[in-house]
This record gives structure tokens, C-alpha cells and sequence, in this order.
């Protein structure tokens, strides 16, 4: 199957809907199935306003629009609901094309801890972007209920995965760590004022905390937190010997929709304290991982978790099977072969060309 990914959020960001589309990028192509990708570093782009990492496509609606009819892909995924997004939304609504969308952050609460406007302001939004989709993609069954509440009800299941081969106990203590006082207390993700990571900086629990990532707050959460360690973005080995070494891992965020740190560091052995809210109350059960309103006390909690039983778990989460998801879950596009390029040049050599510049 040639699939057509859509996506305003792509290398060199680092976050989980990166990271997730990576890996199924992987798992399709190596199932035989042909990826073309449509994302921000094919167009002039402009820094997101208030978040310079994050790029935005500009005046990308043609361009959108003619790789689309150059590829005739069989099925149509809009990942994001970014310029990229709205731009291939709009020509399959024009054509009369099948699409599917995922929904893969929770961008009214996202919003609202950005603005400090509230979420409802948002959501006609997010109505209005995901209504005319064959399918909605969701990563868990709260996602799914929420978006039902707000008159979206064609979801689908499409869970993630955990790569057990660079995830997994047993790996050298990180060296920025392994001499700090324990527990040592680990955050992996976004440094950003939607993680909310001052619950997790502000707790007096003991030990040693430890920030793992960059973004806009780093620098304003490094001043205002001198006793915790930031060591910036880490990946591969050097970032599973940080959840190795972690004797919790600590998720603060009330926002995300699935969390794929938490199932890395459960892989790695490492058990898991967060709020009780949709994700970590979604994926995590009691015996990996302890949830409570008080982050103190989810912190003191999961210290007394059994470690070999947080990568036991953590094995139930297959990148393959979350592929498989993904799949079953795309709207057939059967499209009509393109016309002749005129000029007596054949359109097969500048779409071949095409997507050797997009996969």
C-alpha cells in the first residue's frame, strides 16, 4: 500500500508524535509498504510563536496539493493539524478524497496552558479540523471518549510501541548520574509549561531530580530550579542508560494523550509516578507505577514497585502491532491516474523524483 503521511511536526523536533511516526514509518516499510511523507522541512518555514523549535510551513497549499496528485497514494493520514495539515485536508475536501487524521495531543488544554485562556475556547477548532475524517486515531480509550463527548465519535484504536532491543534493563549507569544521592527522579520529554514539570521540580520527596530534554522553559526552569540536573536532549543508548539509571520516573504532565516515555522507561525497569488523568491512567496499572493527586506521594509510592516487573509489562507494547493498528484503521483512496504532463515529458520520472524526496 502507498500511504501519504501528512505531518507539521518532523525531525529535527524531538517529542513523541515524532517519535511515534518515526517508528511507524519503520515497521510499514519493513511490512513492504511504500511511505510518502509530506512535512515541514520541504517548504520555507517560520518558528512557531512562542515555541522557536517548532517550525510552520509557509504558503505550502499548492505545493501540498500537487505532491498529493503526483503520488496517488491508496490512503491518506493527516497526523497533525498544523498549516501541512489544513493544507492537505482542504484537497481531499475539494476532491472528494478519504482521509484519516490522528489526534495525538490533547491541543485544547495544550492551548489553554499556553494562553491561559480557556480550553473551550479551542474546541470548535478541533471540531471543526477532525469532523469530516473517515477516522479519527486515537491512543487511548479516554482520548476516544473525550473526542466522542465533543460530537467526535468516529475514532479508532491506533495504540503505540516501545522498541525493547534499545529500551531494556540492565545498561551502564549514565555518568551524569550514577554518582547523584537516591532515589534519583527522572523527567524525559519537552521542557515546556505545558508538562507542567514545576509539580515535579516543587517536590520535597528526597534525592536527586534529573531533567532530560530542551525547549522554551529550559533556561527560566534551570534558574528557578538550581538543585535539580538538566542535562538536555539525550536519544538511543544514552537515553535508556538515563531511564536505567532513574530509580523513578516522574510524569508530570496533565495534557499528553499516551506518554511514550513512560512505557521507554518502564522498558528500562524504571517505575512510574504521575497524576491520575487520561494516559498514565490509560496504559499504567498499580503494579508498575503509582498515580495520586499528590506527586509526593505517587513519587513514594512507585519507589516501592518491583523494577522486573516494569519491563515485563513494559514488552506488551509492540511497534509492530501498533503498525498493524494503524493499518486497519487508514480509508481505502482509489484514485484516478493522473493526465500526461504536457510537453511531451512523462509524469512518472518527476513523481519518481518526488518521492525519493519525501520518504
Amino acid at each position: 500500500m502507498r500511504i501519504a503521511l501528512v505531518t507539521d511536526a518532523w525531525e529535527p523536533q524531538v517529542n513523541g508524535v515524532v517519535r511515534t511516526l518515526r517508528a511507524l514509518s519503520r515497521e510499514l516499510e519493513r511490512a513492504g509498504h511504500s511511505i510518502v511523507r509530506i512535512s515541514p522541512e520541504m517548504f520555507r518555514t517560520i518558528a512557531c510563536p512562542t515555541y522557536s523549535e517548532i517550525r510552520l510551513a509557509l504558503l505550502a497549499g499548492a505545493e501540498v496539493a500537487r505532491r498529493l496528485q503526483l503520488f496517488r497514494p491508496d490512503a491518506i493520514h493527516i497526523a497533525t493539524e498544523g498549516p501541512l495539515g489544513l493544507a492537505a485536508r482542504r484537497w481531499c475536501i475539494r476532491g472528494g478524497h478519504a482521509f484519516t487524521t490522528a489526534y495525538h495531543t490533547r491541543f485544547p488544554e495544550y492551548l489553554a496552558s499556553r494562553t491561559h485562556l480557556p480550553a473551550t475556547l479551542f474546541w470548535p477548532y478541533i471540531r471543526w479540523f477532525h469532523a469530516p475524517a473517515a477516522r479519527i486515531m486515537t491512543s487511548t480509550p479516554a482520548v476516544a471518549a473525550q473526542l466522542a463527548g465533543h460530537g467526535l465519535d468516529r475514532t479508532h484504536h491506533w495504540g503505540r510501541g516501545v522498541d525493547v532491543d534499545s529500551f531494556r534493563p540492565g545498561l551502564p549507569a549514565h555518568p551524569a548520574m550514577e554518582k547523584l544521592p537516591r532515589p534519583i527522579q527522572l523527567y524525559v520529554g519537552r521542557v515546556a509549561i505545558e508538562k507542567n514539570l514545576e509539580a515535579f521540580l516543587g517536590c520535597r520527596h528526597p534525592g536527586s531530580k534529573v531533567v532530560v530534554g530542551d525547549g522554551p522553559a529550559f533556561e527560566a526552569l534551570r534558574r528557578r530550579f538550581p538543585s535539580a540536573h538538566f542535562l538536555g536532549a539525550l536519544d538511543g543508548a544514552e537515553l535508556a542508560s538515563a531511564y536505567g539509571t532513574a530509580d523513578v520516573f516522574v510524569f508530570p504532565s496533565r495534557t499528553d494523550t499516551f506518554g511514550l516515555v513512560l512505557v521507554e522507561a518502564l522498558a528500562c525497569g524504571t517505575p512510574v509516578a504521575a497524576f491520575p488523568v487520561p494516559g498514565p491512567a490509560d496504559i499504567l496499572s498499580d503494579e508498575v507505577a503509582c498515580l495520586d493527586e499528590d506527586l509526593d506521594e505517587a513519587i513514594a509510592g512507585a519507589l516501592t514497585r518491583v523494577r522486573y516487573r516494569c519491563d515485563e509489562y513494559a514488552a506488551r507494547f509492540s511497534w509492530s502491532a501498533s503498525a498493524r493498528q494503524f493499518l486497519a484503521g487508514l480509508e481505502p483512496l482509489p484514485l484516478p491516474p493522473p493526465r500526461p504532463a504536457q510537453g511531451g515529458f512523462g509524469l512518472g520520472r518527476e513523481r519518481e523524483g518526488l518521492l525519493r524526496s519525501g520518504s
